[in-house]
Order: structure tokens, then sequence, then C-alpha cells
């Protein structure tokens, strides 16, 4: 019955990620096993790739090898591994399998397969079980006689990937795609896959863009995104960050000047645009650049032509220009702070980064990823969210974003060793330890309230009661439906329109 399962699964049309997705879940009750989880390899690190039976937040997770020894014994053989119940080595996913609230509970039965694709290790899948016993000599067999559908499914939906990037890659150059890069990037929401197809449409155009979005969304990470998938890609990626640039310097830092051109300039110097000539010069926080270095801006970007400082002779450079800022420039330009020239030369595709709280559950992915970070960073054995810490990470505004989730997410897992927590064992965080502003763990999970402003908790009203519910049921069908708005709306029997209202009207989208 598993083998007709996975083959057709392997003959059907279904998207690439669905199809991963299908494949674990197949596995996993097939197995009879708690969790089962395939990960890619991406230069010295195991990356989820699909996951069945593991918390949210595994997904935002990189397993570096060398420091899991579990999983670089599997990545070293061509054969299944069986891990005993007694093996001493640590389970990576220890207290990440889905359990009972509050139950942090060991992986007691592990046993791995690596995959190859063409010949070259892609990267491995793992089955865990909480029972001992629960794998077998037999299972073992089972396993390497299905890694070859398994490495098929992962070649299909490699081949799905590579022709759908070249049917996006808008070149006029007829060069091969580069391989995929590392996930920089993590979520899967769908505000945020939308905004990964819409940059990766606009990557091939060499257009100018402008990146808008608040204070630690992460704009870098979608302006290199934007220079890896477009035909500069070879080329330099410049960056220069206007803020910290001194007015009496910003001219010479751009532009360039000759030997003696000012006091101190004793010797000749290239500027960020002759650095990033045939590239792509990266302008984070424009909105911050004085207004004469805007005209000077300006001028280059019309001509296509630089002159250093001190120089008579203008240089010719070929730069793709990308500007991030979180201001609204559309206001300075009002107000006379931002030349209007130069801003619709720059906007000529505008593009909005989320703030994080319009993400859903991409906070908890992110979360993950922050999580592994430090439990490599403080040399502990696990590190994991408590479902109430998920609740008040989801429930918070997050002002700061991505950056200020980072800084949560370290701030309570050092103040949980503080707490007298133990490195050896699974350390799990709870709300009152992530520390958010103004906010304290309320009795039974939900709403928060600030302490200084009552005497105790405050019971969140029957609306909130509700409205977390229905947040709630709404990420769980759309994680189940693969993000399809559609097939979550059929899944919860609603009118997908109303889907989308309601969804709007608590935060989700």
């Amino acid at each position: 019955m598993l083998d007709e399962t996975l083959l057709a699964d392997l003959v059907a049309d279904l998207p690439s990620a669905v199809r991963l997705q299908r494949l674990v879940r197949t596995l996993r009750e097939g197995f009879r096993c708690g969790a089962v989880c395939l990960l890619r390899l991406e230069e010295n690190a195991l990356v989820p790739m699909a996951v069945d039976g593991l918390v949210r937040e595994a997904l935002g997770r990189r397993f570096e090898v060398a420091h899991h020894p579990r999983l670089a014994t599997i990545l070293a053989s061509r054969r299944t591994t069986l891990f005993p119940p007694d093996a001493s080595l640590p389970d990576p996913y220890d207290g990440l399998v889905e359990q009972q609230p509050g139950q942090p509970l060991h992986v007691h039965d592990c046993m791995g397969i690596s995959l190859h694709v063409e010949g070259e290790p892609w990267g491995v899948l793992t089955l865990d079980a909480l029972e001992a016993g629960t794998f077998d000599a037999a299972d073992r067999t089972v396993l390497e006689r299905y890694a070859l559908l398994i490495e098929a499914a992962v070649r299909v939906s490699r081949l799905e990937r590579d022709l759908r990037a070249l049917r996006m890659a808008r070149q006029d150059s007829g060069l091969p795609l580069s391989a995929p890069e590392a996930r920089d990037i993590l979520g899967h929401s769908a505000v945020l896959t939308r905004l990964l197809r819409e940059l990766d449409v606009v990557a091939g155009a060499d257009l100018p863009v402008l990146l808008s979005g608040e204070t630690g969304v992460g704009k870098e990470l979608f302006a290199r995104r934007l220079h890896r998938r477009s035909g500069r890609r070879d080329a330099p990626l410049v960056q220069v960050n206007c803020a910290a640039l001194p007015e009496s310097l910003a001219e010479s830092e751009l532009f360039g000047h000759v030997k003696g051109a000012f006091s101190g300039a004793t010797a000749e110097r290239a500027g960020r645009f002759e650095a990033a000539d045939g590239g792509t010069l990266f302008l984070d926080e424009v909105g911050e650049l004085s207004l004469p270095i805007q005209a000077k801006l300006l001028r280059a970007l019309q001509e296509g032509e630089v002159q250093r400082l001190g120089e008579d002779i203008p240089r010719r450079v070929d730069v793709r220009i990308l500007a991030a800022t979180n201001r609204r420039l559309a206001d300075a330009v009002r107000d006379g702070s931002f030349r209007a020239d130069l801003y619709h030369r720059l906007s000529v595709y505008p593009v909005a980064i989320p703030p994080l709280r319009e993400r859903g559950s991409d906070i908890l992915v992110l979360a993950g990823h922050f999580l592994e970070i430090n439990r490599v960073r403080l040399g502990v054995r696990s590190l994991r969210l408590s479902p109430e810490a998920e609740e008040a990470l989801l429930g918070y505004a997050w002002p700061g974003n991505v950056r200020e989730l980072e800084h949560v997410v370290s701030r309570a897992a050092i103040k949980a060793l503080s707490r007298g927590a133990r490195r050896d064992d699974i350390i799990t965080l709870v709300p009152e330890w992530l520390d958010l502003p103004g906010l304290v763990q309320q009795r039974g999970g939900g709403a928060l309230e600030d302490p200084e402003r009552a005497e105790e908790p405050v019971q969140p009203t029957l609306r909130e009661r509700v409205e977390q519910t229905q947040r709630r049921a709404i990420r769980e069908a759309l994680d189940a439906c693969q993000g399809s708005w559609a097939a979550a709306a059929r899944r919860l029997e609603l009118d997908p329109s109303n889907l989308h209202k309601l969804a709007r009207r608590l935060g989700l989208k």
C-alpha cells in the first residue's frame, strides 16, 4: 500500500512543496512513527524541506552537520542508519516532536538514510519515534527499498523548480541559471510567497527597484535575492549605508576622488559606483541622503556617468540601482526633503516588504531559526517554545520586526540559563522569559496585560477568545493546505471571500 501511494504521488501533477509534504506524511503513516523530516544539504548544513510530526518552528532551523553527530552519521552512509534507544548521540529533534502542551519528550527511536541525486549527496530523510523499539531491522530494509522512490520524488521536484525558474527568468543573455542559493528568506506565508514570486520576475528586468518597509523587516536580504536572481549575479553587489555617510565624505564615497582633491586625499580612490560597474549598487536608507548629494546621484543615474571629486572627465558606469528606505519617501517629496525627480528615478518598480506581524506563522519559522542559532551558540542540548510562548509571539505586534524577534529569542535563551536551566536538558522557553515589552503571561495563555496597570492578569474577553481560536484554526488550515487559501476555505467549510475578509480582520493578511 505504501509503495502504491508513493508511486501515485510521484506521477501525479502536484506542486513541488505539496509533493514533498505528501511524501513525508505517507512515510510517517506507513512506518507508524512520531515524525518524518526531509532535509536538503546546503553547504555544511541540513535544512528541512518538509516535515510531518514536528512543531512548526522546526522549519526555520538549519542543522549544522558538524554540530549534529546523528545527522552526520546518516549523511556519511548510503545504507539505513538505525540508532538504538540507548544511543549516546543527541537527537536533533529532542523536544521538537509534536506533543501535548507542557510535555517536552525525548526521542527514543531514530533511523535515517542519506539521499543522492545524480550521484551527488542531496540530503537525508529521518524518522523518529517516542517509543523505544518502534523501528527494527525489517524497517531498516524497507527504508532502503523506498530510498529510490524518495530520491525520484526529490529529482522531480528539483526539475520542476528549475523549469519554473527558467520560465520566470527574463534574461536576454541566454546564460544558464546558477544553482539555487541557500534559503536566507525564511517563511511560507501567502504574503511572502507572493512577494518572492514578484521579486523573481522583476529580478531579470534590470529596472531600478525601491524596497520600502519598516525597520528590521530584512530589506537587505530581499536586495541580495534580487541581485542573485538577476543577469548581474556574477558581478559585484556593492552596498552603501546612506545613513552612515557623513555629508562631507558622501560624494567621495559614492563617486570617488583624485589625489589632492581635498585635505587628506593622499591617493586616488574609486567610488562605490565604479566598484559596482557591471553589477548592482544597493543604496540602503537612501532617504537619509542630503539634497546636494541627491542632485549628484540623480545625474549619475540619468547619464550613466560618474565624476570623481577633483576630476574633469566623467567615467561611464553600467550599474543597476536597488534602493531601500524605512521612510515614506512620497511624504518626504511633499515636504521638500527628498527630490521628486530622484524619487521617480529610483522607484521605477516599488516593492513594499510586509511587516512581520502580517506574516502569520512565519513568526514561528523564524523563531525556530533563531532558536537553533542560540542552541549552538550557548552549547545547549535543545531549545524549544512552549505553546503559550508561541501564542505570545503570534499575538505581539513586532514594531522591530525580524530584528526584534531575533533579539527576543536570544534574550530568552540566556534568561532560561540564568534561571537555572541545565544545558543538557530540553529547555522550554515560557512567555515571561520572552520579556516582550508591556506584556506578561496571562493565566491559561491568551491575552497579555501590563502588570503595572493591574494587580492581577486580566482575563481575555469572549471576543478575544473567539478571535484567538479563529486565528489558530486558519493558521492550521493554511499549514495543512500548503498555504492555499482556496483549499483552506474548503477545509474550514467557508466561502473563500468570507475567509479572506475574516483573515484581514484578524490581522492574518
